[in-house]
């Protein structure tokens, strides 16, 4: 579920970033800004709800929490995140076995 949330958290990011916001202040098409916004705006909360929540069910190492809110915060970040995150609790798993 994590995953699939911070692909589309990040998506939204991009589409603001890239597409919505370009479009209202070049195009002067504020629309946009105003739905893609909205979206991501309720994307982001639910994002840092369900990372808070993994991170103490999951028992994610301490970095986790704070590495996801500021890759959140970036472009590319959330999927950036997401790999490493992946990796380091493949890398866990495999030591335990």
């Amino acid at each position: 579920m994590q995953l699939t949330i911070g692909y589309l958290e990040g998506t939204s990011f991009l589409l603001l970033l890239f597409i919505a916001m370009p479009l209202k202040y070049m195009m002067d098409i504020p629309e946009g800004v105003k739905y893609i916004g909205m979206a991501h705006g309720m994307l982001f909360i639910t994002y840092i709800i369900i990372l808070i929540g993994s991170a103490i069910k999951m028992k994610m190492p301490l970095w986790a929490i704070p590495a996801g809110v500021l890759g959140s915060l970036l472009p590319f970040g959330p999927f950036i995140f997401d790999h490493l995150l992946k990796k380091n609790l493949q890398e866990n798993v495999s030591k335990e076995a």
